[in-house]
């Protein structure tokens, strides 16, 4: 994104940037066909649900002038404009648990003001919401998104690990409700005597922790080893909806001699109950606002403001992060200007605004990317496997999978970054086909895995497109006339589902991953490099990877205390904005700048797993010595104590290597360096056929065949 400070330059290029693509964010949508249900139903129900109890959490803190009727209409109206309308489709609209808390301020100062009160709240937010329009408005035009740049990953990942800490605290808040009183119910009901409201407690841990547990592992449905393939991948997609319904069911299961209202279920008027669409028409009693209040509605109107452009551009940030190889242009200056234009429209009708949301725009986008994933992965294995059976060599069946990944790419007239194209095949592979006898023979899934290679072979993409947006959006906005079946969700559902949107953030958090490195006890630290880990591990100190996150950790703790604080609540948005001078100037006093960069590199770089020899001994990780009880541990079964023995492949009279070469093909360990086949190394040692040439393996991507196909085509003997 280009840095411009110049009026409405910012505005324009992101206009002319996404209006280049528009025809294909819809082209691609279709396209996908079914499959573009499997991350719409996702992403719906990670923003429905929230959305559902915000509104009944602002139903208490409100006295009931805002429902999950107004926070519903909010999302959906907001997302349905965005969606066709806006500049990033990738980014979802919904009210976030800052705009709650935001209200409930608000709310608090209002109903003690004999001017203001109950009755006026919602005209007095109206102006609020006018005056936050307008400074959305004039940050879009100055071009402020410019130094979105400048909100670094301390930044991102501080406020995501924030969002994920308030969706936490109000599963726990939530669940220990669960065993106390509601607000306007009547206390003397048999539902609510002491043993019943323990008996409710305990049924709605199981309800929480039951739907909590399954959906995380129905995520990790598609590496089980357990089911069909399109089993797997249908309880991955659909998991999380169909556990909300499984323990919803569940909650039906004791219905003799209990009590009703046991469990407690969502509580919210239908929209077309008396006094629930009297908020559509707060518009005629905005001029009874008192003057003073008219213009002191600025001071929250700022914080207001603050919150959605940092809150909006992170949450579009995060959504297009480096790692996703998005290939359309950003839209931050246009995204905020529509921003503007739909939190006065919901200010004047009377329902709180939506802005862009963490954690669901990140889920969308990973959501994508596992649909493109899919979609690309069944053409290659079709094309590999119709190569297999045309006999064709390594460099062959290479050249035909790039091209029927070519074809599925669609050309586009702006495109940042160009085509990544196939990744190149692994070492292993390559050392297979050489120890087969020569690298121009006929290939078999003994050197190529149809099943397993075409994975590594996929670069990280994205199915850029609207549809899903949409049709998530419209979904929720059916949830306001479905309100008498959402009514039948147990409360201790939704605290289940909160706790999972908190936990299922935090994969792929740095900051996150930093913290479980402290924790990690020293004489086990030696895993995390015998795993993919994070590349500042290897290059800074462990001292320093704590002291960075030990100040990460406090100033968490700092913003997430604030927003206890009734009326020092509202100044939250201001500590995260405070993080671009603290990165700027303060941190680099106290951290190298090479380990600065490290620490808060912009993209997410991982590292391929170490063989660690524990003799050498790495003081920077702080290893201990390890304990012989553990190493026995490792070789000892658990339920008879027999030593494991590795069994290696026995060699026959059928076999068609060598026995020094099948180690090669069975190991999942590289062989050394002297038998791998790289830049300029001769492959006589290998092949009976000489080749004046040796094969090239580039590490980086390229949309082109590579030179292992164009030398198999130049210089092995085509049997296709």
């Amino acid at each position: 994104m280009e840095e411009t400070f110049v009026p409405f330059r910012g505005i324009k290029n992101d206009l002319q940037g996404r209006l280049l693509c528009y025809k294909q964010d819809w082209i691609g949508g279709l396209r996908a066909g079914i499959r573009i249900l499997a991350p719409t139903t996702y992403i719906f129900f990670a923003s429905a649900i929230p959305v559902i109890s915000f509104g009944e959490q602002l139903e208490r803190n409100t006295d009931g002038s805002l429902t999950a009727v107004q926070t519903l209409a909010s999302t959906a109206l907001c997302g349905v404009i965005h969606s066709i309308f806006g500049g990033q489709p990738l980014l979802i609209l919904g009210v976030a648990e800052p705009t709650v808390l935001m209200y409930t301020f608000m709310y608090n100062f209002a109903k003690d003001r004999k001017d203001l009160g109950h009755h006026l709240f919602l005209a007095w937010a109206a102006w609020v919401c006018v005056w936050t329009a307008l400074l959305l408005f004039l940050l879009a035009i100055l071009g402020a998104c410019s130094i979105i740049n400048r909100f670094t990953r301390l930044a991102g990942e501080l406020f995501g690990l924030l969002i994920a800490m308030l969706f936490l605290q109000q599963a726990i808040r939530g669940a220990v409700e669960e065993f106390g009183i509601p607000k306007r119910e009547n206390p003397n009901q048999n539902a609510l005597l002491p043993s019943w409201r323990f008996g409710n407690g305990m049924f709605a841990l199981v309800l929480t922790f039951g739907l909590l547990l399954t959906s995380l592992r129905s995520r990790k449905a598609r590496s089980w080893r357990y089911g069909t393939g399109w089993l797997r991948g249908f309880i991955a997609d659909y998991g999380v909806p169909l556990m909300v319904l499984v323990w919803t069911a569940v909650s039906y299961i004791p219905t003799h001699d209990v009590p009703t209202g046991i469990p407690r279920r969502l509580f919210s008027p239908n929209p077309w109950s008396p006094g629930a669409y009297s908020n559509w028409t707060v518009i005629k009693e905005m001029l009874n606002v008192p003057p003073l209040y008219i213009v002191g509605a600025f001071i929250p109107a700022t914080m207001i403001a603050v919150l959605y452009y940092f809150d909006h551009s992170v949450a579009s940030q995060l959504a297009q992060q480096n790692e996703f190889n998005l290939k359309k242009p950003s839209s931050y200056h246009y995204d905020l200007l529509l921003l503007g234009l739909l939190t006065i429209l919901c200010g004047l009708i009377g329902i709180p605004p939506s802005n862009g949301v963490i954690p669901q725009s990140p889920m969308h986008t990973k959501s994508l990317a596992t649909l493109k994933h899919q979609l690309l992965r069944n053409k290659l294995v079709a094309t590999a496997r119709r190569s297999i059976k045309m006999n064709s060599n390594l460099g062959q069946l290479y050249t035909s999978m790039q091209d029927a990944y070519n074809e599925m790419q669609t050309p586009l007239v702006n495109q940042v970054p160009p085509t990544l194209g196939l990744k190149e095949l692994k070492e292993s592979t390559i050392q297979k086909a050489a120890d087969a006898g020569y690298i121009g023979a006929p290939v078999d899934e003994t050197v190529f895995d149809v099943d397993k290679d075409i994975d590594e072979l996929l670069p990280v993409e994205v199915k850029e497109q609207r549809l899903s947006n949409l049709l998530q959006a419209l979904m929720v906005g059916c949830c306001v006339a479905a309100m008498p079946l959402l009514k039948k969700i147990p409360t201790s559902v939704l605290w289940g589902y909160f706790a999972f949107m908190a936990i299922e953030s935090l994969p792929g958090n740095q900051f996150w991953e930093r913290i479980l490195l402290l924790f990690t006890a020293p004489s086990r630290r030696y895993k995390v490099l015998e795993e993919q880990h994070l590349t500042f591990i290897e290059t800074v100190p462990f001292k320093t990877i704590a002291f960075f996150t030990l100040f990460q950790t406090a100033y968490l703790l700092v913003c997430f205390g604030i927003t206890w604080i009734p009326i020092a609540g509202l100044l939250f948005p201001l500590l995260i904005m405070l993080l671009v001078p603290v990165r700027q100037y303060f941190l680099p006093k106290f951290f190298k700048a090479a380990h600065l960069q490290d620490l808060d590199a912009a993209a997410y770089e991982e590292a391929p797993p170490l063989p660690f020899n524990m003799s050498l001994g790495v003081q920077e990780l702080g290893i201990a010595s390890v304990g012989s009880g553990e190493i026995l541990d490792e070789i000892v079964t658990r339920s008879r104590g027999e030593v494991r023995r590795i069994h290696s492949p026995k060699v026959t009279s059928t076999s068609p290597a060598p026995a020094e070469m099948m180690a090669h093909a069975y190991s999942p360990r590289l062989t050394p360096r002297s038998y791998i086949p790289r830049l300029s190394e001769p492959t006589e040692a290998k092949s009976p056929r000489k080749s004046p040439k040796g094969i090239e393996i580039r590490e980086t991507p390229s949309p082109r065949a590579s030179i292992l196909a164009r030398h198999s085509h130049g210089h092995g003997p085509s049997t296709s």
